[in-house]
């Protein structure tokens, strides 16, 4: 795939996570999506672990930026 189809998908991806706000969600909405929940956060923070892990092997740093 090439990098600007990977950075694309990539940023989507941030979009859409950025949509969700459980507060909203109803309490048995997420009670009854907190295991499909969790295991979706569990395989998201392994992924965006495995990603930062690849970058700091390469020595560079991974860091926040800065605001304008």
């Amino acid at each position: 795939m090439r990098t600007n189809e990977v950075m694309s998908r990539l940023e989507a991806a941030v979009s859409a996570l950025g949509d969700i706000d459980v507060s909203a969600w109803p309490e048995d909405t997420l009670k009854d999506q907190l295991g499909e929940l969790s295991a979706a956060l569990v395989a998201l923070d392994a992924v965006l672990s495995r990603v930062a892990d690849g970058v700091r092997a390469r020595g560079l740093r991974v860091e926040e930026p800065v605001s304008a």
